[in-house]
């Protein structure tokens, strides 16, 4: 069964897009990345942009996996 995937990303909560910026904010100051929101991320090397993100995921993970268990 073929997916109906145009490659971009579609926001699915809109409500949530203002809390997914601010978490995306907090975990580039955690990583070091000071003035994220102003900083243009073309000028990021790949390894920076995708540790944002990729904690950005470990961090929903593990939040949803404390939720399933009652925690």
């Amino acid at each position: 069964m073929a997916s109906n995937n145009s490659g971009s990303n579609n926001i699915v909560v809109p409500e949530a897009k203002q809390a997914l910026n601010q978490m995306k904010t907090e975990i580039a100051n955690e990583l070091g990345l000071t003035n994220y929101e102003q900083v243009d991320k073309g000028n990021l090397t790949a390894r920076q942009n995708g540790y944002v993100g990729g904690y950005m995921v470990k961090k929903m993970i593990d939040a949803q996996k404390r939720q399933m268990a009652g925690k």
